[in-house]
């Protein structure tokens, strides 16, 4: 499927059609308005497959991508709710699936167990070492879906908190709430110790860390950053200056056969999707119940993307 897709593009692109190929429009502001060097409206490409996990917030980015390259012309099938990554990586590796909106500190994890990167730009630039063979990581966004220590608004008012180090200032005991896995984490308890020399006891909540933190039953929690709550409810993670926490930014994963052909497209999704855009599309999802169709396309449309 490499080869084929690969020479395909490659002709498109070369002098011996371009006499038969109208290349639409000249130049455009706007990148998902201008066509590839091997024109996707001409009908003559691959069709474009992309992927999603069994999980609306990454459906919704999915929905995105498949979009963005439609309107760009771009011919596009949909392979959403695959499951997760023990099933869907054979088949982007395969290259059954070209396109996979994905989360770098956790694909790093799952590529190199070793791993030792934590900041945003370090965590991409040890994924992209490790990525197999014949797939490319096109830039990763603002956005991610990562841990955090989350706190009650009045909590951190009350108690002067912005960072995970200003925890030392609480003059009463901490419990941070979390999935039990969380607690032998490198950016656990024994980590908030070592990193920032802040003292915190842990309980095990599972699925009810949220409802725990909001009952005044831990001080602390563990809520990923794309998580509705941070819009609906009055909490706020607390900052990690020393990115003790594995950073997970939303990186889009590409078959390398076609990454050059859709960078530009994609970029620019991941260059306007930002940490607070994907809660207020996961709120839209879980909350207002709109389809991924028509989030995506209003956020396109609020991007000037479409």
């Amino acid at each position: 499927m490499f080869t084929a897709r690969k020479s395909r593009f490659a002709l498109l692109g070369g002098v011996a059609l371009a006499a038969s190929l109208v290349l639409a429009g000249c130049s455009s502001s706007n990148p998902l308005d201008t066509p590839t060097e091997a024109d996707p409206g001409s009908g003559d490409t691959d069709t474009i497959v992309i992927g999603s996990q069994a999980y609306y917030s990454n459906e919704i980015i999915a929905e995105i991508y498949a979009q963005a390259l439609e309107n760009a012309g771009f011919e596009v099938e949909r392979q959403f709710n695959v499951g997760q990554r023990d099933a869907y990586m054979p088949e982007i590796e395969s290259g059954a699936i070209d396109l996979f909106p994905e989360y770098t500190g956790n694909l790093l994890e799952f590529l190199d167990a070793d791993a030792t990167a934590t900041s945003p730009e370090d965590v991409y630039a040890a994924l992209k070492e490790v990525l197999p063979d014949g797939l490319t990581a096109l830039d990763y966004s603002e956005a991610s879906d990562q841990d955090t220590y989350t706190v009650l608004k009045s909590f951190a008012d009350d108690n002067g908190l912005k960072t995970i180090e200003d925890l030392a200032k609480v003059t009463t005991p901490v419990t941070i709430g979390a999935a039990p896995e969380f607690e032998q984490r490198p950016y656990g308890p024994a980590g908030a110790k070592q990193v920032y020399g802040v003292d915190v006891g842990f309980s095990a909540t599972g699925p009810t860390t949220l409802e725990s933190l909001l009952a005044g039953d831990v001080q602390v929690a563990d809520i990923y950053t794309a998580d509705p709550a941070f819009e609906t409810e009055q909490i706020v993670a607390l900052e990690d200056p020393e990115n003790m926490i594995l950073a997970s930014n939303v990186v889009p994963i590409a078959s390398s056969d076609i990454a050059g052909d859709i960078a530009d497209v994609i970029n620019a999704v991941s260059a306007a999707l930002g940490a607070d855009d994907l809660v207020a599309l996961n709120v839209q999802s879980t909350v207002e119940e709109i389809s991924s169709e028509l989030i995506a396309t209003q956020w396109l449309k609020d991007n000037d993307l479409l």
